[in-house]
């Protein structure tokens, strides 16, 4: 997964134009348009021609690939708050990474729930299953994109209810006890959606989370240092290093990349050295 996000960071840092701009407000505009006619077609007829649907797609109706995620999942005025929450997660994801990652970031949460819905078709078959996975599938993908926005602040507070003050990391593990009791009480294969979701995340933080358990993990008493040796191994070191800097999270250096701006985290426990897309965009060393 690491090594995965590393090549994903130095995509989006030699390719700063990719991706769409604002991209969340064309996505909740969209469903906004699709939410108010959709309230006037009492057949359902909108949202079937819009939804992912394999069989039709094999069909020649690949619009659908790109349309099912402006279905909305909720048919009432809640709608509205749901549109704006993510509206706001999904800015703020945009500012934080910019816009080449946070693109990414979503085309990768389609991908995987388009390849896991073709899956179900070839294999179950059944109109039903592979209709309730097409209608439920992009819930998944917001709420992946809410635990990366709770991985990157999980101190934020927001007013859960519209009065009871709670932070994000708080409703992150909400949503995490919701993800389980889907894959428990969904019937298969849908149960496995919940999955897909958590492996898009996984995509983008795994790497920082596997390195941070790691941290924290108990440690075998280390035996007596010999200091001259030590020395000598950092003086060998600092004469063989090709560089000054090198970010912590993806390891791009300031030699591969003159162009780049290296700061160090006050922050984090000790000194580490992060790259200006990172260095608002890591899990804090604490120790």
């Amino acid at each position: 997964m690491k090594k995965l996000m590393k090549k994903i960071d130095i995509f989006c840092y030699k390719h700063p134009r990719f991706g769409i701009p604002n991209l969340m407000r064309y996505i909740v505009i969209a469903t906004g348009i699709v939410w108010i006619f959709s309230m006037m077609d009492s057949t359902g007829t909108l949202k079937y021609w819009l939804m992912l649907n394999p069989e039709m797609i094999l069909k020649g109706q690949v619009w659908r690939l790109v349309t099912f995620i402006f279905v909305p999942q909720n048919e009432s005025f809640l709608i509205l708050l749901f549109l704006y929450f993510y509206y706001w997660i999904g800015t703020t994801l945009e500012n934080q990474w910019g816009i080449p990652k946070f693109s990414i970031f979503l085309l990768s949460g389609i991908i995987l729930t388009v390849i896991f819905d073709f899956a179900v078709y070839f294999a179950v078959k059944d109109a039903t299953v592979v209709g309730t996975i097409s209608y439920i599938g992009v819930h998944y993908i917001y709420l992946s994109m809410f635990f990366s926005f709770a991985t990157l602040f999980p101190d934020m507070q927001v007013l859960f209810m519209f009065f009871i003050p709670m932070k994000i990391k708080w409703l992150a593990l909400l949503d995490a006890v919701y993800f389980v009791i889907d894959i428990v009480t969904l019937p298969f294969p849908a149960d496995l959606l919940p999955v897909v979701a958590v492996l898009n995340y996984l995509v983008f933080f795994g790497g920082d989370i596997f390195d941070m358990l790691r941290r924290k993990s108990p440690k075998k008493q280390k035996a007596a240092v010999n200091f001259k040796r030590e020395k000598a191994r950092m003086n060998f070191e600092e004469r063989e290093k090709k560089y000054n800097h090198k970010c912590a999270v993806c390891g791009r250096t300031d030699t591969e990349y003159p162009g780049l701006e290296f700061r160090y985290c006050s922050r984090c426990a000790g000194y580490h050295c992060f790259c200006q897309e990172h260095i608002n965009n890591h899990i804090h060393f604490t120790e």
